[in-house]
Formats: C-alpha cells, structure tokens, sequence
C-alpha cells in the first residue's frame, strides 16, 4: 500500500492502514452497546429506515443474500425471513467482536437455519464470483477504508441480474433540519456515547464520518464506475439517510 496515500478517519487524515485499524477499535469498543445506541441515537428510526430498505430490495424465497458489514444481524435477520428455508442468508463482517455479537442475537431467537459467518474485509470478499441474487450493506459503507474497491468487490460477488442496497446515512437537503441535525449530532450524540456506551470518542468519530461520506450522486456514480447499472437513491427523512440501489445487468 502506497506509505504516501492517505485518507479520513472523521475529520482526520489517516493512512489507509491506519484507518482500517481505528475503525476496527471503534466497533470492538461499542460492540456490546450497539443496537442499545441505534435506538437511542435515532429514536427507534433505524428500525423503520431497515424495514423500508429491505421492502425496496423485495428478496424472494429461495434467494441467496450477502449482507456486507452485517454486524450484529438486523438486516440479515429480515432477509432470512423472506429468503426462507430455500435461501441463504452470508454475514460478512471485518469485525470479530461485531460479529460474534450478530451470531448471539441470532442464536437467542432461535435463528439456527439458512445463516452463515464470515470474518471479512468488504473491500475483498473471499466469495466465488456470481454467488449472490443480492447484497446488503446498511450503515456500513462509510466505515469502509476503500469504498470504491468494496464496492467493485460486491458486483463481483452478484451474479448477473444481480442487486445491491446500500442504507447509509447521507446529506441533508432542508437547510433548517440540516441545522437542527447538526445541533443533535456534534451535541447530543457524542453524551449519549459517553453516558451509555463510555466510548465519548468513537461516537464523535461516527458523527463525523457521516460528514465526510458521499453524498447521494456521488455515491449513485461510484456505483456506476464500479460496474453497476440502473442507480437509483431515494432519501428518507429529508435525506438524513438515502437507499440506494443498482443491478449488475
């Protein structure tokens, strides 16, 4: 990896190896805590904006589904109750304690059949190429180091006809809620890290990671240069967070 190539770790300039490191202490840090905080960090919202991401995707029985950075499984949870026992539901994530800690949820509720594990790097997925009717990433992208190359390394992973749906957060299009939303985020976000989660720090990276994300058309072109064809986004919440989507065709 080129020593002189740099890129963000929130408002910070990192090595492209150094962010991946920091990212992973900042999950291994809020593992425990992170479905508790993405309730409260959004009111329960995160439940609705997953609901209407996964309707928009439409998966069908039988269907094989990759869900990338899948973490602690809400997503891949919805998606094995539509693929059903026909399907196959793969959650890959780079982080272990992330991980394991989707493997427990599943295993509480008695999610045993259809599911699989896998400790990956989004940016090189270790899947035969043309393996996936469809793939997931929710909140996840933004934390990827090469976001490009994980998402040239998901299109390899679909098979052709293929779909991916990205859930990310995104950029405000009403001045007055983009106000507002800034208020809540730099202020009450990073309290709430630090009175419930004691990590203060990894959530004023996460506020600010979600600044320096694309915005909706660039990420809709970062698709297209990576291969995929009929990109679309649609924002919710004023465009607090957007769906996007796009084929391999």
């Amino acid at each position: 990896m080129n020593p002189d190539k740099t890129t963000h770790f929130g408002y910070r300039d990192v090595s492209p190896d150094d962010k991946t490191r920091l990212v992973g202490e900042v999950f291994s840090s809020v593992a425990g805590q992170y479905d508790l905080m993405n309730d409260l960090m959004s009111l329960g919202v995160h439940r609705l904006w997953k609901r209407l991401a996964i309707q928009q995707l439409s998966p069908r029985p039988g269907e094989q589904a990759l869900d990338v950075a899948g973490g602690t499984g809400d997503l891949a949870m919805a998606l094995q109750r539509r693929v059903g026992a026909g399907g196959r539901v793969v959650i890959a994530d780079i982080n272990a304690q992330m991980l394991e800690h989707g493997r427990d949820r599943m295993l509480d509720r008695g999610i045993t059949a259809g599911i699989e594990y896998v400790q990956a790097n989004a940016e090189h997925l270790p899947f035969r190429h043309n393996s996936f009717d469809l793939a997931t990433i929710a909140f996840g992208l933004r934390n990827v180091t090469d976001k490009q190359q994980a998402l040239v390394s998901m299109f390899e992973s679909l098979r052709y006809g293929g779909r991916l749906m990205i859930l990310e957060f995104s950029h405000i299009v009403l001045p007055l809620l983009s106000r507002l939303y800034d208020h809540y985020s730099f202020r009450i976000i990073p309290w709430l890290g630090d009175k419930v989660a004691g990590d203060k720090d990894s959530y004023v990276y996460l506020v600010e990671s979600i600044r320096r994300h694309p915005d909706q058309k660039t990420l809709g072109a970062m698709l297209e240069r990576a291969g995929f064809e009929q990109v679309s986004w649609r924002n919710l919440n004023g465009g607090i967070v957007a769906i996007h989507t796009a084929y391999k065709l």
